[in-house]
């Protein structure tokens, strides 16, 4: 009887069902983790980047993680990104670079990247990004009297350029330099006609003294000796004339992932200018780069998966939308937005 009693009781016991965790919540753009992925990224598109300035983070635009399994994720980043002053060649460690300031014409970046994370380690797979100068506009209202950038195949340009070259070698006792690329240059009318230029340069192996005899033997130094360096110029033609030139030599650098040694990417008219510079303001971040040593085995594949990525983000935005217009109770606070995250210099 009292078995019976006891059986009767354990079937009339509640049966409490496992309850599956729940799915983590999503990363925001401001949360540690992104943040972390942001650096990663931005460290790969600098390494990748092979003109004209270093860039560093100014905001994460949004971040969206997909699931491949234990201990495995895809990450898609959108990422706004702000011209430094530090050139693309330069050892200066990119927290260490100052951020060109709005009224110096800032350069933006817009980058959109894909990353992969396995058992907490963050790689990159692929990256896409582009670059635009501040509209004139945009600079002229809040600064009426700052000049704007200057094509860089712009005549007074392209003399400012050799004129500070030829001074500076006629005046060294080192290598004699070779010009490699216009960086940036800005032209101002009033109350002076001033050209300010900035170009990147490479020691030859020549001296000063022997290029004076034969300049076309002067070659670049070789890769395991290289040398190269930034100039800036500041030539006055109106009221006076004037001619300033300073020059830095980095001293030769083992390649590092942040500092991309001279290359085949490099390609230049006579001029020292990028085809793709001539006519244009900046030298664009017109990256679109796909590490050869990602998992993944298909390019196509990764740029398909991140325009995926932004289709999904259409839709998530048009949804949440949607929910905004449900009638909210009086009083009712909705949370700040996960994305995009804080500006961290300034918005262009």
């Amino acid at each position: 009887m009292k078995a019976l009693v006891a059986l009767i009781l354990l079937v009339q016991l509640p049966i409490h069902k496992a309850v599956p965790a729940a799915p983590p919540a999503p990363l925001g753009c401001d949360d540690p983790e992104s943040q972390a992925a942001a650096d990663i990224a931005v460290n790969y598109i600098n390494g990748h980047s092979h003109h004209g300035y270093k860039f560093t983070l100014n905001r994460i635009e949004d971040i969206r993680v997909v699931p491949q399994g234990p201990n495995k994720d895809i990450i898609f980043l959108e990422l706004d990104l702000l011209e430094t002053t530090c050139p693309i060649l330069s050892p200066t460690p990119l927290e260490n670079c100052t951020v060109r300031s709005f009224a110096e014409h800032a350069v933006e970046g817009d980058c959109d990247v894909k990353m992969q994370k396995v058992d907490g380690t963050l790689s990159v797979l692929a990256s896409k990004c582009n670059s635009h100068a501040d509209s004139s506009e945009d600079l002229l209202k809040v600064c009426p009297d700052c000049p704007l950038l200057a094509k860089m195949n712009d005549t007074d340009v392209l003399q400012t350029v050799s004129a500070a070259l030829n001074d500076y070698n006629s005046k060294t006792t080192e290598s004699y330099l070779r010009l490699l690329e216009i960086g940036r240059a800005k032209i101002q009318y009033h109350p002076g006609h001033t050209i300010v230029t900035e170009f990147a340069v490479g020691a030859t192996n020549c001296s000063a003294e022997e290029a004076k005899a034969n300049v076309e033997a002067c070659q670049l130094l070789p890769k395991d000796q290289s040398n190269f360096g930034f100039c800036t110029a500041v030539m006055v033609k109106h009221p006076s004339q004037d001619l300033r030139v300073d020059c830095q030599l980095y001293g030769h650098q083992v390649g590092a992932p942040d500092i991309p040694l001279l290359s085949a990417h490099w390609y230049y008219t006579s001029a020292g200018l990028a085809p793709s510079a001539v006519g244009f303001t900046n030298h664009n971040l017109g990256l679109a780069h796909n590490n050869p040593v990602a998992s993944e085995s298909s390019s196509s594949e990764i740029l398909r998966s991140m325009l995926s990525a932004k289709s999904v983000k259409k839709r998530a935005v048009a949804e949440a939308a949607q929910h905004d217009k449900v009638p909210r109770p009086v009083g009712f606070v909705p949370p700040p937005p996960a994305c995009p995250g804080r500006i961290l210099h300034f918005d262009i």
